[in-house]
């Protein structure tokens, strides 16, 4: 996240006049490697208002649909009682629960002197701090804190006991309290869990809660990490006027409970009404709400009756700190033109591609939204089928991706040359359109290709992989030549560098894991990301992990590696065939296959990682170079070769296991000892055998190790070879 006051960062362009603003925020790949290395630059956030009247908020009609947005401001806000519900069982140890006790240190600095507030911990036993609701004061704050800090982990998950300690809680106060009426009731709940202590049935915990609340306490959950029951947590939320967000295991658990607090910390208004008569509106959606928090916006889509109707008469009723409020007016709403501007104002240049029925499909979008909550929340089968059914018809007139629907991307097509030729980027990178399938209710998501693709390239020896072992293969002397680069974790390493010619480059960054028990090496190094930058005919950008294939070519596409898929465009080609390969062929003359190696349950000294091969490299000039690209257009023979491949080193004396007799390698000018070896490659399918250069390929590559570090991962620059830009 950038400081908003210092301007916007790098690459932002915002267009806009009176009416229309349209922001683009695009950095290359490289622009994110050079600011952050891991290509995650933090929060994108825009801050914007409207100008609005404090009316009845601002209605446009467009084609026969109309929108309303509603969003008062300059509003006393409400008190709210607020029980901040927080899993402390042993699951929460570490990090999670730190995080989580720091960030309600902020919030409870936050909450106003006319709120109210409690404190539940649960683990198996619910242990609640005040058995009443606390007015808001430094003592009690101070108090408060000191509670949440020695809260400890321990035992199992509550849920249902939890959360009918909280309910009763507010409910008490409320029937109490004179203010009752004219405040909030809120419930904050976190958990990492599932419930596995009291009541664990998951229906059972929903009615009691329903029952417990009565539509009096909204309900706002959190689920932290993998393990968390968030199917439990999101219809919770969707039945008790409440909102759900998930934390992802990687992810700072405070900085997202102050942002989810942030959204409901300023209630302005509850119990709110929008009526339209109906003889002017039908299909509306949802009218009534039961929270206004500051920063939102109520929006409300529907249908008008008349086209040509010159106003709409719209009534708007609600609660506030102090009264009940009435608000009626007639909104003109004269008839506009298909393709123009709800507002009737031009847009911006360069924005020739707005949809012109806009509010159509805004109006579709909340109408799917609405049947997918009701979907969720619903037990009657029946029900559940007519919902899904709507949601899904909707979904694919207007084009959205619902648990109903999927995207695909275009299949290979058979060329006669024996290739694959794939049609399309995606709806956002090619010309074709996305064409979007029908999944059955409680299906799991397949592969985005029916068949899933395997590359039909055949791989050739010349490779690096493992720790990291590289192989040279020398086709016309037939020889293969092997060595170890004992780099360092965070290195990038230049693979092949043809930048100035083809316009290739491929780079690989290293990650470290402490060596095995009983190694000779202090460390161990795998390749953990595979970068290519493709400079001709077009600019793209490919960078390949063990989860992801992110290639920025204009448009941004993340591909995962877990679903099989074809991709390709300008001459580039991305094929992942899932959990084993990614293949990369460039002008149908160049291609690479990155292997994918994971390990269900890691040992200290295992990574995730990649293997980098070379599966074609006809394309490639004469000038190409790096620690692989250096060889390709060279040959080597054996000064001396007492032993041949077909050999076995076995038979042979004083000799070590797996090592056959010396030898000296003619390459390039250079005569380089070697050694016999055996070693396996394609992830360990082959044995091959190779002449091994030791101490880290000396005297077989050009220069030394730093001569081929790489300052970013689209680095093209090269201190050996022909090429020496390093600019991109």
């Amino acid at each position: 996240t950038q400081n908003y006051d210092s301007g916007p960062p790098p690459s932002t362009v915002i267009n806009q006049n009176e009416t229309f603003a349209n922001i683009i925020f695009k950095p290359s790949v490289v622009q994110q490697a050079k600011i952050a290395q891991n290509g995650v630059l933090g929060d994108f956030i825009i801050r914007y208002d409207v100008n609005r009247e404090q009316s009845i908020g601002d209605i446009q009609v467009l084609n026969g649909y109309f929108v309303h947005y509603f969003a008062p401001k300059d509003l006393p806000p409400l008190p709210k009682n607020v029980v901040f519900v927080l899993d402390s069982s042993a699951s929460m140890v570490g990090t999670k629960l730190r995080q989580t006790k720091d960030a309600l240190f902020t919030i409870l600095h936050d909450l106003r002197p006319q709120d109210r507030f409690s404190i539940i911990g649960f683990s198996n036993r619910i242990k609640v701090w005040k058995d009443h609701l606390i007015s808001v004061t430094p003592d009690s704050i101070r108090d408060g804190k000191v509670y949440i800090h020695h809260m400890s982990p321990t035992g199992g998950t509550d849920i249902n006991g939890a959360l009918q300690r909280a309910i009763r809680l507010l409910n008490k106060y409320v029937a109490h309290s004179d203010i009752g009426d004219r405040s909030v009731s809120l419930i904050i709940f976190l958990t990492d869990g599932k419930p596995t202590v009291g009541e664990t049935h998951t229906l059972k915990i929903l009615n009691n809660t329903r029952e417990a609340a009565r539509g009096q306490v909204c309900i706002f959950t959190i689920g932290i990490g993998n393990d968390v029951d968030f199917r439990l947590l999101e219809k919770l939320s969707l039945e008790n006027c409440g909102l759900t967000r998930r934390v992802h295991e990687e992810e700072d658990a405070g900085s997202q409970l102050i942002g989810f607090y942030d959204e409901i910390r300023t209630p302005l208004l509850s119990d709110i009404r929008i009526d339209y008569p109906p003889s002017s509106v039908v299909q509306a959606t949802k009218t009534l709400f039961p929270n206004y928090f500051n920063g939102s916006e109520i929006i409300i889509a529907g249908k008008l009756v008349d086209r040509k109707l010159d106003h709409l008469h719209v009534e708007v009723t609600a609660s506030n700190s102090k009264k009940f409020v009435i608000l009626k007016t007639d909104v003109p709403v004269g008839p506009q033109k298909a393709g123009k501007d709800v507002t009737g104002s031009p847009r911006p240049e360069g924005d020739g591609e707005g949809d012109p029925n806009h509010i159509e499909r805004l109006w579709s979008y909340l109408t799917t939204k609405e049947l997918l909550s009701s979907w969720l929340q619903s037990d009657d089968e029946p029900e559940k089928e007519r919902l899904r059914q709507r949601a899904q018809d909707l979904a694919l007139s207007y084009r959205f991706l619902t648990p109903f629907t999927s995207m695909k991307l275009r299949g290979p097509v058979p060329r006669k040359d024996g290739l694959e030729e794939a049609h399309g980027m995606s709806a956002a990178m090619g010309p074709e359109p996305v064409v979007q399938s029908v999944r059955g209710a409680g299906t799991q998501p397949g592969p985005l290709l029916e068949n899933p693709y395997q590359p039909r390239i055949k791989i050739s020896k010349t490779s690096v992989d493992g720790d990291p072992h590289f192989v040279v293969d020398f086709p016309l002397s037939k020889l293969t030549v092997c060595f170890n680069i004992d780099g360092q974790p965070g290195d990038i390493l230049r693979l092949v560098s043809d930048h100035m010619d083809s316009g290739v480059t491929v780079n690989g960054e290293l990650i470290g894991a402490p060596a095995p028990p009983n190694g000779h090496k202090k460390q161990r190094t795998y390749f953990r990301t595979i970068t290519i930058l493709v400079n001709k005919p077009e600019r793209s950008y490919l960078e390949i992990t063990p989860s992801r294939v992110i290639l920025d070519g204009g448009d941004r596409l993340v591909l995962p590696c877990n679903q099989s898929v074809v991709v390709g465009s300008r001459g580039l080609e991305v094929s992942v065939s899932a959990n084993a390969n990614v293949t990369v062929t460039i002008q149908g003359s160049i291609a690479f296959v990155i292997l994918i190696h994971l390990y269900k349950k890691p040992a200290p000294f295992q990574r995730h990682h990649l293997g980098f091969y070379i599966a074609n490299s006809e394309g490639l000039s004469s000038n190409c170079h790096g620690l692989l690209g250096q060889f390709l257009n060279q040959d080597a023979r054996l000064t001396d070769d007492p032993v041949g491949p077909s050999q076995s080193p076995t038979h042979l004396p004083l000799l070590q296991a797996g090592e056959g007799p010396e030898a000296v390698l003619k390459v390039k000018g250079h005569q380089v000892p070697v050694v016999w070896k055996q070693r396996k490659i394609y992830n360990g399918e082959e044995q091959i055998d190779c002449w091994f250069a030791r101490n880290n390929a000396a005297k077989l590559i050009d220069g030394e190790y730093k001569d081929y570090l790489a300052s970013h991962p689209f680095d093209t620059g090269m201190t050996l070879g022909r090429g020496t830009s390093r600019e991109l």
